[in-house]
């Protein structure tokens, strides 16, 4: 979820949007506009990519009006604004027009870093719109959705629906939406599971499940039908790395309850009894045995090797055998 500065007033003289997730970017803008709109329902929003604005543009956009209408002046890709442009925007920011905001979309990084100081110089109100790449991330997402209109889901439902949706987060949040609408009281896993089946089944946690629990054959299934349907092999690979590793950390970790443990590892408490339930048959040699077939697949996947398919299939197969190998030394 998007992050703010303390000064998280939207209608700021400058809104700072910082990061590449273009969801986040978008509420950043969509905060503004509507807190502009509230305040002054004919508020003029112009919305800029950075071939629209040429030196002299912000100076005109920004000049004094005879109306003295409030402005929104959203400015994306700020990063790929030409040297002049530039110029022209840090001139502004040291002497803003009263009524207007502007808005700058950076990714980040180093290109353009000169404007993106000028603006925290100029003390923008920032918001902080990085990419989500970790599981953890979209989990947290995904609960701060459900927070954010009054409702209540279960850990567990929260983790179904990021497996089953994915990376995405337009999709989460629009499922999240759909949730809302149509079901009433606590939603829990069984109603996750009835809405988005289809792309559980789907899902590279899904394979990664059923790997560590030594169902070989359903674990195959479900990895053919995530690649047919367009799974990436690098979450699916990094499902399985999670999968194991989890494993491993809890078998290696003293006893005591979920609560604790959960803050000793770094797991949901829910997450703890799943675990506990799969790591039964696996020895510290199968976790380590699992893990080096997970890195060999990452790097088949990733042009180590000619076929990413069969890299994970067998990487699956592995996983699985690890899994039983308790009582078969």
């Amino acid at each position: 979820m998007a992050r703010k500065t303390a000064n998280d007033d939207p209608l700021a003289p400058l809104t700072l949007a910082v990061g590449q997730e273009e969801l986040l970017l978008d509420r950043a803008v969509q905060e503004v506009v509507v807190a502009a709109k509230a305040s002054d329902a004919d508020t003029d929003v112009r919305d800029l990519t950075p071939d629209q604005l040429q030196p002299g543009t912000l100076a005109e956009l920004t000049s004094p009006s005879l109306f003295a209408e409030r402005k929104v002046v959203v400015v994306r890709n700020a990063q790929d604004l030409s040297a002049d442009t530039i110029k022209d925007v840090k001139a502004y920011l040291g002497a803003p027009a009263e009524e207007i905001t502007l808005v700058l979309l950076h990714a980040g990084g180093a290109k353009g870093k000169g404007l993106l100081d000028a603006a925290r110089k100029a003390g923008a109100r920032e918001v902080a719109c990085p990419k989500m790449t970790k599981p953890a991330d979209r989990l947290a997402f995904v609960r701060q959705e459900f927070r954010a209109v009054g409702r209540s889901a279960t850990p567990e439902a929260c983790q179904t629906l990021v497996d089953a949706i994915g990376s995405d987060l337009r999709e989460l949040a629009s499922a999240v939406s759909q949730l809302v609408a149509d079901v009433e009281g606590t939603i829990d896993e069984a109603v996750v599971g009835r809405y988005y089946t289809g792309r559980a089944e789907a899902s590279s946690f899904t394979v990664a499940d059923r790997a560590v629990e030594g169902r070989a054959a359903e674990a195959l299934e479900a990895l053919r039908w995530s690649l047919s349907t367009g799974v990436a092999p690098v979450l699916i690979t990094s499902a399985l790395a999670q999968g194991v590793r989890a494993i491993g950390k809890l078998s290696s970790a003293r006893g005591g309850r979920p609560a604790d443990l959960a803050r000793e590892l770094g797991m949901p408490p829910w997450k703890i009894d799943r675990v506990r339930q799969q790591m039964r048959g696996w020895t510290p040699d199968g976790v380590a045995v699992a893990l080096r077939a997970v890195a060999e697949a990452d790097a088949g996947v990733k042009g180590g090797g000619d076929d990413p398919g069969y890299a994970l299939e067998k990487a699956v197969v592995t996983i699985a055998r690890a899994a039983r190998s308790r009582g078969r030394a």
